[in-house]
C-alpha cells in the first residue's frame, strides 16, 4: 500500500472511491451509494459526463460527444431516458450503411448519382459485406480489416468480374466506413474490429441534449469536480488514490477512465496491472474523431435526404454530410473529421477547416454553398482527461479483450467504461453497463440494472 506523500492530507476513508463522472462512474456510485456503501466520485472535470457534453449558446443545443442511441431495442439508455422523460426524437443512422436511410450519393466528378445507379452501389457493397462474415471468420489473429475487405473484394471480383473502378468505389467505402465507425485507418482496425456494426431498432437523439441523462444519474451523490487523478496504488488492504487535491483512502475503487487515459504516464496504477488486464488494454488505443459543425443561414442541399455522399479521390478526407435542420430547424451539416483526417486537421485552425470542408461541398452545390453562420469543431484528441474519442481494436486485438479489460484486480481495482463492455463498445449503453457490473462486483451480488434510473 502506498503512503501518502509528504504534506499530502488523506481525507475521509469511504468504501468506494468511483475515479471518473462520466456515465460509467456515476452508474456504479448510483448503485453502490442505493446499496448503502459510502461513495465519493473523482472527477477531474468542473462537470458530470465526461464524452457526454452537451453545449448550449445562441439558443441552439449541440451534443459534442455521444449523440445517439444507436437502437433502442433494449436498450438501459433508452429506459433511462425514458424515465428521466428526456425527450427522444428518432434518427436513424444505422450505422455506416449504404441506404439504410434516403442518400444523395455523388460520383467522382461531383454530378450525383441517379437512384437507378446508387442502388446498383448499394447492391455491391452488401455483396461484399456477405463475402466479408466468412472473410473474417477465417482471418488470421494478426490481420487487419483492410486484410480482410481485400479478401472479400477479391472474392467477389473474381466471381463477378468486376472492374477496377467498380472495386474501387467500393474499396474506399469500406476505408470510410473503417474511419467513421471507429476513427481509425482501415489498416489499424482489427480484423474483428466491426464485428459489433448492427442495430437493434430505431436510432434517436436528444433535442434537448444528451447530458441530461448524466445529470439526473449524479443527483444525490458525492462528487468532487476538478481533482485530478495521477496515482491509483492497490493491495489486498484497499486502495490509495492519490490527486492533486489530496488523497482518499478505500475499501476498493471503481476506475473508469478512458483507455486514452489509463495508458498515459499521467495515470500510474501501483502495482502494474496485472494480465489480461494489461493485455488487453496494451491492444486497445483511443481513436481520432472529430465532429464538425455547419450551421447555414439557408439550406443549399437537397431535400428528403439524411446524408450526402461523395464518391473518388475527392472522397479521401470529407465524404460524408447529415442533415440535422429537422433537429432544431436551423440548416446544420454534421461531418466528420476521423482517422488519418482528424490527425491531420489536428493541427489546423477552424477557418482552414472550414475551407476545406467548402472546397468539397461546391463542387457538388456549386455558388449555392454559403459561408457557415456557426461553426463547431470537436477537440477530443486534445483533451486530457479523454486523448480520443472512444477505443478501438489495434490489429492483433480480439473482442475478448473488452471484457478482459474489465477483469476484477486484486478483489480490490474494477475497471469500467466504453471499452470495457464486449457486446457494444465505444457506446452509452456500453459504459451503463460496465458501471453496473462495476457495482455487482464489489457487492458480490447481481443488481438489477432498472435500479440505476429507479427513483
Amino acid at each position: 500500500m502506498r503512503h501518502p506523500l509528504e504534506g499530502e492530507s488523506v481525507r475521509d476513508q469511504v468504501d468506494t472511491v468511483v475515479i471518473g463522472a462520466g456515465v460509467a462512474g456515476l452508474t456504479a456510485a448510483r448503485l453502490l451509494a442505493r446499496a448503502g456503501r459510502r461513495v465519493v466520485v473523482l472527477e477531474a472535470r468542473d462537470r458530470v459526463g465526461g464524452r457526454v457534453w452537451t453545449e448550449r449558446g445562441d439558443g441552439l443545443v449541440t451534443d459534442l460527444g455521444a449523440s445517439w442511441i444507436h437502437g433502442v431495442t433494449g436498450s438501459p439508455v433508452a429506459a433511462a431516458a425514458a424515465a428521466f422523460d428526456m425527450p427522444m426524437v428518432e434518427f436513424t443512422v444505422g450505422g455506416y450503411q449504404p441506404d439504410s436511410r434516403p442518400i444523395a450519393y455523388y460520383g467522382p466528378d461531383g454530378e450525383r448519382l441517379a437512384d437507378a445507379a446508387a442502388q446498383r452501389f448499394a447492391g455491391d457493397i452488401r455483396t461484399v459485406d456477405a463475402a466479408l462474415v466468412e472473410a473474417v471468420a477465417a482471418s488470421d489473429p494478426d490481420a487487419s480489416y483492410r486484410d480482410v475487405t481485400e479478401a472479400a473484394l477479391a472474392a467477389v471480383v473474381a466471381a463477378q468480374h468486376w472492374d477496377a473502378e467498380r472495386t474501387q468505389r467500393v474499396r474506399e467505402f469500406l476505408e470510410h466506413r473503417s474511419e467513421e465507425q471507429y476513427g481509425a485507418w482501415i489498416e489499424d482496425l482489427a480484423a474483428h474490429g466491426l464485428d459489433d456494426d448492427s442495430i437493434d431498432g430505431v436510432e434517436v437523439v436528444f433535442p434537448e441534449g444528451y447530458d441530461r441523462l448524466p445529470d439526473r444519474l449524479a443527483a444525490g451523490l458525492d462528487i468532487r469536480f476538478e481533482h485530478v487523478v495521477s496515482h491509483v496504488s492497490w493491495s489486498a488492504d484497499g486502495v490509495v488514490v492519490t490527486t492533486d487535491r489530496g488523497v482518499f483512502t478505500a475499501g476498493d475503487a471503481v476506475v473508469t477512465v478512458p483507455v486514452g487515459v489509463l495508458r498515459s504516464p499521467e495515470f500510474v496504477v501501483e502495482p502494474p496491472l496485472p494480465d489480461p488486464v494489461a493485455g488487453a488494454l496494451g491492444r486497445l488505443e483511443m481513436n481520432a474523431f472529430e465532429k464538425v459543425f455547419l450551421r447555414f443561414p439557408t439550406k443549399f442541399w437537397d431535400d428528403g435526404v439524411y446524408a450526402i455522399r461523395q464518391q473518388g479521390p475527392e472522397s479521401r478526407w470529407w465524404h460524408s454530410w447529415y442533415d440535422l435542420t429537422d433537429l432544431h430547424g436551423t440548416p446544420t451539416l454534421l461531418t466528420f473529421a476521423a482517422g488519418p483526417t482528424a490527425r491531420t486537421t489536428r493541427a489546423w485552425d477552424e477557418e482552414r477547416v472550414v475551407e476545406s470542408l467548402l472546397a468539397q461541398l461546391r463542387r457538388l452545390y456549386g455558388e449555392r454553398v454559403q459561408e457557415p453562420s456557426a461553426v463547431h469543431i470537436t477537440a477530443w484528441q486534445d483533451d486530457p482527461f479523454a486523448r480520443g474519442s472512444y477505443a478501438y481494436m489495434t490489429v492483433g486485438s480480439t473482442t475478448a479483450d473488452h471484457d478482459d479489460l474489465a477483469t476484477p484486480v486484486g478483489g480490490v481495482l474494477h475497471l469500467a467504461g466504453e471499452a470495457t463492455w464486449t457486446d457494444d463498445p465505444a457506446t452509452v449503453p456500453a459504459a451503463m453497463y460496465s458501471g453496473h457490473r462495476a457495482a455487482s462486483n464489489i457487492l458480490g451480488r447481481e443488481i438489477s440494472i432498472d435500479e440505476v434510473w429507479a427513483d
